[in-house]
């Protein structure tokens, strides 16, 4: 597998030069996107050797930098930018001299928005040296639009099971690592971690099948995240995650059910935050519709919901025997990956990573386990309930 060993940003005079030196020549392929302004960048499936929060110096109209596993056999790197750019040339520069790596080279110059939207056409995948501006591909945007329309409702769940089906969705992973820690730590690291965790605390018992939405560090798009359960045919799903806050003192931990009317403030920014992510990756949003908002107007989620919250409640109390938890731990807000009409789901908040005594608390294994065992408490506690109304 290629490596990744380093990534530079230059301000040239007439342009903004982002370098990216890698072991071996790779293909690639750069889309642009729009709102915000993004410059996206496919290769084959890569290994990175930068440094555990590495982030380059920006400079011109760029802002920003992400990187990760997008899907199998792609990895991505995302560059934000403050301004509409354009694609000058991308070249792949053979080694040479005392440069011992391939260098994937990517110029950009400022552009006005209508020239931007004009441009926004993906690239060609380069296979070998490239020493002229790569060329565009012309496509039938409508066509694509059309065709990435999703579903409204995956299949539906099977009919018997042995086992109660439990799915457990780490939040983030790939290139959108979610929230960073006061010491460095990554979001995405911590909710996988954990997720694992979960996973075999729950299988010890007999109980249950566990699926796990993502089970490395890869990028899985919000829908396809409640897709799974369904294709799953989960009969609760759980979404952990990892929140940072400017004041630093704040820490605890807290659980979400689905309300397009959010509890507070607070609650209405997270879920607008985490409804982010696959604008963070780099999706291109523009095409899709917003067909699950109008699921909660459908009868068969009432009861999803009140499922969804009675499971809430008893999260709460175990959680908190296990460590700290926020004041009103039980919140309300939209959040997307809670929008499946006939799974119970809840998210759960683990702690703050802006706090350095939650951040440690969760980059402990030991702490880990007590928040995992807990966690199990309430989901026998629940099935019991349910298993007990089913003899009725």
């Amino acid at each position: 597998m290629p490596v990744v060993q380093s990534v530079r940003v230059g301000q040239h005079p007439d342009h903004t030069r982002f370098v990216m030196e890698v072991s071996d020549n790779v293909g690639f392929k750069v889309t642009t996107l729009a709102e915000p302004y993004r410059v996206v960048v496919d290769f084959p499936e890569l290994g990175w050797q930068l440094p555990e929060g590495f982030n380059p110096r920006m400079y011109g109209a760029l802002s920003g930098f992400r990187y990760g596993l997008f899907k199998t056999g792609t990895s991505r790197i995302v560059l934000d930018a403050n301004a509409p750019v354009k694609i000058k040339q991308t070249l792949m520069l053979a080694p040479r001299g005392q440069v011992r790596n391939w260098r994937f080279v990517m110029d950009l110059v400022p552009t006005d928005h209508s020239t931007f939207m004009a441009l926004m056409k993906p690239a060609v995948y380069p296979d070998q040296v490239a020493s002229t501006p790569t060329p565009t591909v012309v496509e039938n945007r409508a066509h694509v639009q059309q065709a990435r329309v999703p579903a409204i409702f995956p299949p539906s769940k099977p009919a018997k099971k042995s086992k109660h089906v439990v799915v457990i969705d780490a939040g983030h992973g790939g290139v959108d690592p979610g929230a960073r820690g006061v010491s460095g730590a990554y979001e995405k690291h911590i909710t996988l971690a954990i997720a694992r965790q979960l996973r075999d605390t729950l299988q010890k018992t007999g109980r249950y099948k566990v699926v796990l939405t993502r089970d490395r560090d890869v990028f899985i798009p919000l829908r396809e995240r409640t897709a799974i359960a369904r294709r799953a045919g989960a009969d609760l799903f759980l979404s952990l995650h990892a929140d940072t806050f400017r004041d630093k003192s704040v820490r605890g931990a807290s659980v979400y059910t689905l309300s397009e009317r959010a509890s507070s403030k607070e609650a209405q920014a997270l879920a607008e935050r985490e409804n982010k992510a696959d604008l963070i990756a780099g999706v291109d949003l523009s095409s899709t519709t917003d067909d699950l908002s109008f699921i909660l107007l459908d009868m068969a989620q009432r009861d999803t919901k009140n499922q969804s919250s009675r499971f809430a409640e008893t999260l709460v109390k175990d959680i908190s025997l296990s460590g700290h938890v926020l004041r009103n731990p039980h919140r309300f807000a939209g959040f997307a990956v809670l929008k499946a009409p006939d799974v119970p789901a809840v998210l759960i908040e683990l702690g703050f990573l802006s706090n350095k005594y939650d951040e440690r608390a969760l980059r402990s294994k030991k702490h880990r386990a007590k928040l995992a065992d807990a966690i199990k408490t309430s989901i026998n506690r629940y099935f019991n309930r349910v298993e007990e109304a089913n003899r009725l």
